[in-house]
């Protein structure tokens, strides 16, 4: 049985990642589904959490797992530490006698207790008073759902997360209810709706993009432009000297890297510095892009199309550029000259690099139902999703410096 791994970020009201939620799904390869929810658990633990390594998941940040029954009551060992973790308690798991004892004793060993898809009735009570953190699933209540939700909960020692925060209004709509901690992908939607202009420094962005991107390529303007940006500059001999591309020798001039990196590679690491100058961005919008190129990239390589794996890489780096430079996708699109099957995989999903990118996207978000496995294993995706994600840290902290 292959495991698929997904983590979604925890948001706090600075919108800093704080914790990561560990999705998983225990896939039987001959029926595809399944087989058992607490195998499905035991599976996850033991290929994410001893095989795997917590650390290379959630990149040292406290993981959420959802946990069932079983786990609770102790018929598992779990295999973590309580600083590492918050168990999350599911919405169907009953508030009996057992259950209230079993997570006070957890509490008592200093684990976090999360209720998931918590909906508020009277039976529940006791397991607030042991609590730390309540989920609530916004999608499940409507404006005055939530307000009295929030008003129920306020007597309670808890910390309230809203759950599928997908929008900036559902963001704000949240944080004026007074909830501490966001889960969702918010943080990918652009800022500026059609019609407004970008600011200055994305209007710089996207001319950079353009000039990396257009076919006529020229090494001595390039370099000419990078060196009048002393930030651009730096950044790139930084990167560039580092153990990343394992140079034997320092490199001295814009020029010279240029030469040295040759054209592909130069243009894919510079689209990388281009978009890490938009500093106003969460950085978990670049761990998140970075993620979603890299694993275009290896996904074409599993499925022998190495050859083509720059334009894989590009096509997932650039899906998320109207949430960059804050316009809509296709009007940013026009605007970079880009292969046509690019283009293609990017606005409308099709061709080869359109199939691959729909696969990463849904591998990201843990919807593997249904998912066109495009002839790989789940092993082969989770493999490339989590060196992915490894690869994504590393090079954050590059771009970060």
């Amino acid at each position: 049985m292959d495991v698929f791994v997904a983590r979604q970020p925890i948001f706090n009201r600075s919108q800093q990642v704080v914790a990561y939620e560990l999705l998983y799904r225990a896939r039987d390869e001959k029926h595809a589904d399944i087989r058992d929810p607490d195998l499905a658990t035991t599976e996850v633990f033991i290929n994410t959490f001893m095989d795997i390594g917590l650390d290379r998941v959630t990149g040292q940040r406290r993981a959420y797992v959802n946990l069932t029954r079983p786990f609770l009551l102790g018929e598992y060992p779990l295999p973590f530490s309580h600083e590492a973790v918050t168990l999350e308690v599911l919405e169907d798991v009953a508030p009996d006698a057992e259950m209230v004892a079993a997570l006070t004793a957890l509490a008592q060993q200093g684990y976090e207790i999360a209720l998931d898809d918590f909906i508020y009735r009277e039976e529940m009570i006791p397991l607030l008073h042991i609590a730390h953190i309540v989920k609530i699933d916004i999608r499940q209540h409507d404006d005055d759902g939530l307000k009295r939700h929030v008003e129920l909960l306020r007597p309670f020692d808890v910390r309230l997360l809203a759950e599928k925060v997908e929008t900036r209004d559902e963001f704000a709509r949240c944080m004026a209810l007074g909830f501490d901690l966001f889960q969702g992908y918010f943080f990918c939607e652009p800022a500026v709706l059609r019609g407004k202009q970008a600011v200055p420094s994305r209007l710089a962005t996207m001319h950079l993009l353009h000039t990396l991107n257009a076919p006529e390529f020229k090494f001595d303007e390039l370099a000419q432009t990078i060196s009048t940006d002393a930030t651009l500059a730096y950044k790139l001999l930084r990167y560039i000297n580092s153990a990343y591309f394992g140079l034997r020798r320092k490199v001295e001039s814009i020029r010279h890297a240029l030469v040295l990196l040759g054209q592909k590679n130069i243009r894919i690491w510079l689209n990388l510095i281009a978009l890490s100058q938009l500093q106003d961005k969460s950085l978990e919008l670049m761990v998140t892009t970075l993620t979603r190129a890299k694993m275009c990239e290896l996904i074409a390589v599993a499925r022998s199309q190495e050859m083509e794996k720059d334009k894989y890489f590009l096509a997932g780096l650039f899906s998320s550029l109207d949430a960059f430079v804050d316009l809509p996708l296709e009007e940013i699109i026009d605007s970079i000259s880009l292969a046509d099957d690019i283009v293609a995989g990017i606005t409308r999903r099709s061709g080869p690099l359109g199939e691959v990118l729909n696969m990463v996207l849904r591998a990201e978000r843990g919807d593997w139902k249904g998912m066109n496995l495009l002839g790989l294993s789940a092993g082969q995706i989770t493999d490339s999703y989590l060196e992915s994600i490894s690869w994504a840290g590393g090079m954050t902290q590059l771009l970060a410096d």
